[in-house]
C-alpha cells in the first residue's frame, strides 16, 4: 500500500523573518491581481478594478520597503550586538557585580573623609 510520502524540506538560505516577509509580499501581490478579478466577476466596473488594483500595488509596494527596511535594520543590530559581544571586554569582567575594588564608587554624594553629613 502505498501512502503519501512525508515531504522533507530542504534547508532554507535565508532566516525564517526573511521568509516570512516574503511571504507577505507574495500574498499581498497575489491580492492585488485577485481582488480586482473578483470585483470584475460580481459587475463591478474596470476602471474600479483598476483603481483597486493600483491602490492596492501601491500600498503592497511602500509595505515591501518598509519590510525591507526593518530587515537591515534588524540585521544591523544583530551583527554590531554579535561584535559587542566578542570584542566588548577583552575577557576582563565586566557589571555591577565585578567592580574594581572594594567599596570603589559607593555612597553617591559623599566626596570623602570619614565625617558624618549632617
Amino acid at each position: 500500500m502505498s501512502g503519501p510520502r512525508p515531504r522533507t524540506e530542504a534547508p532554507r538560505a535565508t532566516s525564517p523573518g526573511q521568509d516570512s516577509a516574503t511571504d507577505v509580499v507574495r500574498w499581498a501581490a497575489f491580492s492585488c491581481v485577485l481582488v480586482p478579478v473578483v470585483l470584475l466577476w460580481y459587475g463591478s466596473s474596470p476602471a474600479g478594478a483598476v483603481g483597486t488594483a493600483l491602490g492596492l500595488a501601491a500600498v503592497t509596494t511602500v509595505c515591501r520597503i518598509l519590510l525591507r527596511q526593518s530587515e537591515r535594520g534588524a540585521a544591523r543590530m544583530r551583527a554590531e550586538e554579535r561584535s559587542r559581544r566578542r570584542g566588548a571586554h577583552h575577557g576582563r569582567p565586566h557589571g555591577r557585580h565585578h567592580r574594581a575594588g572594594a567599596g570603589a564608587h559607593r555612597g553617591g554624594r559623599h566626596s570623602g573623609g570619614n565625617t558624618p553629613v549632617g
